[in-house]
């Protein structure tokens, strides 16, 4: 199993690189269905995978100059406040229940973003928004729920909040969601820790290293793409991972440990 996580750890770094996000909804399954571990700690460990795969891509992104800093900052403070409530809630909830409301969340983002990508015409990079601190802290909040409750990273609701909410050019939030899933990924992860659960350290370990280099890989290559194409990408990772777990959880018995 070890030795499984790696090539999936890369493929997982590359999609977190180079669109910012969907990381931990391809992790989670993939420490589900393909590694065998069962649903809660599988969320502590993919929040250990993102948040070091993402540290990867902010780091890239930051040295490139795409990151509101200021932005990320507020965004994660809230955040982390959130995360704490929203395991607090994934706690009580059965994994079934989890995967089943995970879905049309998963669903929306990647409708909105789709729409996003399509109708942008701009193409280029765009100055940071000047978003209002009320505006930043709110969004920061709500997705901080969401990362604590479903044991994910964020990224595919972050991105889709600041393109399409605060009106930032998707490449920048890119840069700006990986700094952010780093950061409340770290708060998120703190929680489900002291919650008690624990996890399988060989193949987190392996897919955690796999993703980071992954990462690496897939920030080169979101520098060489066109913003149109990120946003799709983006979208259709998002909505894939969504129809198979609706697929799986109603029709094939859902995943083990449910």
């Amino acid at each position: 199993m070890t030795l499984l996580a790696i090539p999936f750890g890369i493929l997982i770094g590359l999609i977190v690189g180079t669109v910012g996000g969907g990381g931990a909804i391809l992790a989670l399954p993939v420490l589900v269905y393909v590694l065998g571990e069962d649903v809660n700690p599988a969320s502590t460990a993919s929040l250990i995978v993102v948040a070091l795969a993402a540290s990867v891509g902010a780091g890239a992104r930051v040295r490139g100059g795409h990151v509101c800093a200021r932005l990320a900052i507020l965004f994660s403070v809230p955040a982390a406040a959130g995360s704490l409530a929203g395991t607090v809630l994934g706690q009580e909830v059965s994994p079934r229940l989890l995967i089943l409301t995970f879905v049309p969340v998963m669903a929306l983002a990647a409708a909105l973003t789709w729409r996003r990508a399509c109708t942008d015409q701009t193409g280029d990079e765009e100055a940071c928004p000047d978003v209002p601190i009320r505006k930043i802290v709110l969004a920061g909040a709500l997705v901080g729920v969401l990362t604590g409750f479903f044991g994910v990273g964020g990224g595919f609701v972050i991105v889709p909040v600041l393109t399409l909410w605060f009106g930032m050019s998707f490449r920048r939030a890119v840069g700006t969601s990986l700094v952010i899933i780093t950061l409340t990924g770290l708060a998120a992860l703190a929680s489900h820790l002291a919650t008690g659960t624990t996890i399988d350290l060989p193949v987190t370990g392996a897919l955690a290293g796999a993703t980071m280099l992954g990462a690496l890989i897939g920030s080169r290559i979101s520098d060489r793409l066109p913003q149109r194409l990120l946003g799709q990408g983006f979208a259709l990772t998002v909505g894939a991972v969504a129809i198979f777990l609706l697929v799986d959880t109603l029709a094939l018995g859902g995943p083990p440990g449910s």
